[in-house]
């Protein structure tokens, strides 16, 4: 789920938020259009080319001491399944892939977090099969909460009446959540171990460590053309960084307090079609970065000075997020035209120059996340969700058919959608900004950002003057 930011409101639509459904129906009707959603072949789904595994990089055979004998070392810790996952990973170069942050290899993580101390409440064995899991097959990544068993809900409904975020002012607690609005963040979890799964591992080992963070060195221009603007975007989104100069800084990536517990539970408790313990934590920690470091995952609630709402992410939260976690200039480009009552009245561009920037950034090697919407009889909008889009083919009939995946549709494959479904609902795609920059005029990140926090700040203030005349 994300929250859609319409001109000055904020819409909110996670209560509703829902897949897309499959049907056998196509129409170009906004209103009508139906689905034809099928699951297709996981190997369909790759886009031809992966940066992070080009020929170049791709290594298949353990060649020195070390990695044989870190290798031989997971073997020993794994089950017959994860073995063969293993295997794998080792025979499509995922497993000594090093494009990663600090340039540790798939292997190099996974060791360490077979060999040592994982947080209180974690287990080493758990987090390794997961980790290994979700490389062999990102789809299994999932934003569905799992249930408080009733010998831990005593701890986890104390630790939600001292969340200072959120205040229950009705007094019901709102620890059984089952509309998630991680759908950005799970997305984000997706793409990292689709296409970056050296960074992945490493993620995987840090966060869920004793220190539970991980360090990042991100380029400064990434962010914003001028580097006292990127200063500004750190500044405004509170995550702990450290400038080196005005071309890099590091960042610190970590889950919210109250991830552990989520983590813990679903360690002990966890059903089919439940997050990991590791989606828990991965998720957790895009969401603090996307809310300025104030969600909280006992609710599943966030806090933060750019969304009025307390579940998702808006737009601008969600560039800056993908930005940061991949360390790369994410734009993201607003395909639908939504007036200030969320009713959709046109689009920004044509369907053809949608489908151009689409398939221009998957033939640079990128998944493509965007953001859907769905609109009730009057074309008002009454759901939205984050999918990714990771490639596509052509029918029969000579027409694009997307491959996507889906973390909340219980599926764990990918779902294929044809253009004259998928591109009407389309609001916003987050896209290199290679590939729009001669067809947009670019907004900077910083420039967005600023935007919306005055455009919040003189509504706070309308509703503290409005609130003090009601009561003279």
């Amino acid at each position: 789920m994300y929250s859609l930011n319409i001109n000055t409101q904020q819409y909110n639509n996670y209560n509703t938020v829902k897949p897309l459904k499959a049907t056998s129906v196509v129409s170009k009707d906004i209103n009508n259009i139906k689905a034809p959603s099928f699951t297709s072949n996981p190997v369909m789904s790759q886009v031809p080319f992966n940066a992070a595994l080009s020929a170049s990089n791709l290594r298949t055979e353990l060649s020195s001491k070390d990695e044989k004998n870190k290798y031989n070392q997971l073997l020993k810790l794994c089950d017959k399944n994860t073995k063969k996952q293993l295997n794998t990973l080792l025979k499509t170069g995922v497993l000594l892939n090093s494009a990663s942050n600090d340039n540790s290899s798939t292997l190099d993580n996974l060791y360490k977090i077979a060999t040592t101390p994982r947080a209180q409440g974690l287990n080493n064995i758990v987090i390794l099969k997961d980790t290994i899991a979700t490389l062999c097959d990102p789809h299994i990544i999932t934003q569905q909460f799992g249930n408080i068993p009733d010998n831990l809900r005593p701890q986890v409904e104390a630790l939600e009446k001292q969340n200072i975020n959120h205040s229950q002012v009705s007094g019901a607690s709102e620890i059984d959540v089952e509309h998630s609005g991680t759908c950005v963040a799970s997305s984000i979890e997706f793409n990292l171990a689709n296409k970056h799964p050296a960074e992945f591992a490493r993620f995987a080992e840090g966060l869920s460590s004793p220190q539970m963070n991980v360090k990042k060195t991100i380029k400064m221009n990434n962010l914003a053309d001028n580097t006292l603007d990127a200063i500004w975007l750190l500044n405004a989104f509170e995550i702990p960084y450290e400038a080196h100069d005005f071309d890099r800084a590091t960042l610190t990536f970590a889950p919210d307090k109250n991830a552990i517990v989520r983590a813990h539970i679903q360690t002990v408790d966890k059903d089919a079609l439940e997050r990991s313990p590791l989606d828990v934590l991965m998720q957790s920690t895009f969401m603090q970065v996307g809310s300025q470091q104030a969600y909280d995952s006992i609710t599943d609630k966030r806090g933060g000075k750019f969304n009025q709402n307390d579940k998702g992410l808006i737009e601008f939260e969600k560039t800056f997020t993908e930005s940061v976690v991949e360390d790369k200039n994410k734009i993201s480009v607003t395909y639908q035209t939504v007036d200030e009552n969320a009713r959709l009245i046109g689009y920004e561009t044509d369907f053809n120059t949608m489908k151009k920037q689409i398939t221009d950034a998957l033939n640079l090697g990128e998944n493509v996340i965007i953001g859907y919407t769905q609109v009730d009889g009057n074309n008002t909008i009454v759901n939205g969700h984050e999918i990714t889009i990771t490639g596509t083919k052509t029918d029969k009939d000579g027409k694009m058919i997307f491959i996507c995946n889906d973390t909340d549709d219980n599926i764990s494959k990918p779902v294929e959608y044809s253009e004259d479904y998928l591109l009407p609902k389309i609001h916003h795609a987050a896209l290199p900004q290679a590939v729009v920059a001669n067809d947009v005029n670019l907004v900077e990140n910083w420039v967005e950002g600023l935007k919306t926090y005055k455009e919040l700040k003189k509504q706070a203030q309308v509703g503290q003057q409005n609130q003090i005349q009601a009561a003279a």
